[in-house]
């Protein structure tokens, strides 16, 4: 077989070059492997046959060029470089993996979901004509945009989905396991009704291919009674198929394919309202069309269902739906080529000793996979409300106490900043401009308070920058990282950062768990100024605090100033072993 090559290479971060993607070799059994994340990023790259990227394979060991057990796991076509963790970019660095470094080196992309939407982007920007490529965002460009603090089903597909197959690999054998609670959500998912954008006409189809195999029935039934041999081949577009056709004909409209069954409706099937008609069935992860979700969900599913054919066979019959739509998967265009070239040899029908369920087997199955389900998943369901619980916790002599601000009258200079750091830029109106400015008073006033040069200052959910440019201008000699998730937010900051010149300013795209890296002071602003709101958020921001000084925090609580400045108006301020400066970590 002929491998990718492979060169040893080190990155110099202060070096412009091509957008870079960094992906994790991990070590199993003292022996560099592909984690999960890592054969979904190479998969989707296969898939977009995308190249315009140049990507590395990060390793803590020094000798894992010379193990040949990763190289059949990525596709030939891709040339990719080995780097050592050492040698990763600052960036890069303070991030997991699999992450992104553009060509400035000061932009990084960080944690699957927003990797591989990155990848989608730049394939469909290189080829505008793949629009198969730019479908896997979904009907709205949505899929998996959500990040996974707020969205359950990010979470799952993201994080639970790979975490639990990847435990269940390090020991298949166990006889104590059971079906994760992650694969029996998703199992769960996918025999719930789909609803698409426009299925009324798909779903009157069903109906009319219900009723013609119901008659197809009564005749052949008939026949029976009389002797007659009812043998016939099997009708290609029977009901339960429909579904997969119209998901087909979708992914082959470029190629001028139609849809085989867009034949009238007879009128009776016309007159039925909408309500009485039959649901639609999963055929991908999402509903009826392959999106993002099945490129993430593939590789992980086929490894579990190829342990579990080698190790305990009798499971399978337990997931009929997941088994069904791994077979489903593969049958649209591009999914073998891709798979083939990651060295996944995926498993066809015949491979599967339990063939494919019945309806009888799937509803007993989802009857107990639900039971299963609930039992793993019991949930505690909070009784009483803000004030019983307030009233609760003020008989037991917890409240909320706000320390005094140590400068409310500290201000910048605004009028002779460069426009760019202004936060009246933009189509901001004059009122809000000027509570905005005052909460940048009150950060920048504590900020500046805290560091020290050499100081690395991370803005922690950072929007468009205003607070974190504002530091960056005013604290030269301190390095400053914008993180935020929203990318048009974090664009918007990268470029007036460019307007203004800064260098020691960097932006990582990513949720909040995907930053690893060390800082010495890190701010966020939370609150409310709601009289109830503010006590809540008061008793929130206490529990924050002592779990801060469980890790060796003195915090202290308090209010911006002006209070009125901001609907978000509390500050948290934690110092490690109650010094600023030096080694030690302040968060605001």
């Amino acid at each position: 077989m002929n491998l990718p090559p492979v060169t040893m290479t080190q990155t110099d971060p202060h070096q412009e070059q091509p957008e870079c993607l960094y992906l994790e070799l991990s070590s199993q059994n003292e022996q560099p492997s592909v984690p999960l994340h890592t054969s979904i990023s190479l998969f989707l790259l296969s898939y977009c046959e995308c190249t315009s990227f140049k990507v590395f394979l990060v390793s803590a060991k020094p000798d894992t060029q010379s193990s040949q057990s990763w190289k059949s796991q990525v596709p030939m076509s891709l040339a990719v470089s080995m780097v050592h963790v050492k040698d990763l970019p600052v960036l890069v660095r303070g991030c997991r993996l699999p992450a992104v470094l553009d060509e400035t080196g000061r932009y990084c992309r960080a944690g699957l979901a927003v990797v591989l939407r990155h990848i989608i982007d730049r394939t469909c920007e290189a080829d505008p004509r793949r629009k198969d490529a730019a479908s896997l965002l979904g009907f709205k460009k949505t899929c998996l945009k959500a990040c996974a603090e707020v969205s359950q089903w990010t979470r799952l597909c993201e994080l639970s989905i790979p975490s639990a197959v990847e435990a269940h690999l390090r020991q298949p054998t166990n006889p104590s396991l059971h079906l994760p609670s992650a694969l029996l959500n998703l199992e769960k998912t996918l025999g719930e009704p789909v609803k698409v954008h426009n299925d009324d006409k798909i779903r009157r189809q069903k109906l009319q291919q219900q009723q013609k195999n119901h008659q197809k029935k009564i005749s052949q039934d008939l026949q029976e009674d009389q002797g007659t041999d009812v043998t016939q081949p099997q009708d290609s577009q029977s009901a339960n198929g429909l579904e997969l056709q119209a998901a087909l004909a979708k992914l082959y409209v470029d190629s001028g394919a139609v849809l085989s069954t867009t034949i009238r409706e007879s009128s009776d099937i016309r007159k039925v309202k909408t309500t009485e008609l039959p649901q639609l069935e999963h055929v991908f992860a999402e509903g009826l069309y392959f999106t993002l979700t099945d490129v993430v969900l593939l590789p992980c599913i086929h490894q579990y269902l190829s342990s579990l054919q080698s190790h305990n066979a009798s499971v399978l019959s337990q997931l009929p739906l997941l088994l069904r739509w791994y077979l489903q998967v593969q049958e649209v265009p591009g999914v073998p080529r891709a798979a083939q070239a990651c060295g996944m040899a995926l498993s066809t029908r015949k491979a599967f000793t339990t063939g494919p369920p019945t309806i009888a087997e799937t509803q007993q199955s989802s009857q107990a996979n639900q039971e299963s389900l609930e039992m793993t998943m019991k949930e505690v369901h909070f009784v009483g409300g803000p004030r019983p619980t307030m009233t609760k916790l003020k008989e037991s002599g917890i409240e909320a106490v706000f320390s005094p601000h140590p400068c409310p009258s500290w201000t910048l200079p605004w009028d002779s900043l460069p426009e760019a750091v202004n936060p009246t830029e933009g189509k901001m109106s004059d009122v809000r401009a000027a509570r905005k400015r005052q909460q940048l008073n009150n950060l920048v006033a504590m900020v500046t308070e805290l560091a020290r040069p050499g100081d690395t200052v991370v803005d922690f959910c950072s929007g468009g920058g205003h607070v974190g440019i504002v530091l960056a201008h005013t604290l030269p000699d301190c390095q400053v990282i914008l993180i935020e998730n929203k990318e048009e937010s974090l664009v918007r900051g990268k470029v007036r950062s460019a307007e203004l010149g800064l260098t020691n300013i960097g932006f990582i795209q990513a949720n909040l768990d995907y930053f690893t890296g060390p800082f010495h002071i890190g701010q966020k602003v939370s609150g409310d100024t709601e009289l109830q709101g503010k006590q809540c958020m008061g008793l929130v921001d206490l529990d924050r605090s002592w779990a801060a000084e469980t890790h060796g925090y003195s915090v202290r609580v308090m209010t911006m100033e002006p209070d009125s400045c901001s609907p978000k108006n509390n500050m948290l301020v934690g110092v490690a072993g109650g010094e600023a400066g030096g080694d030690n970590y302040a968060t605001l």
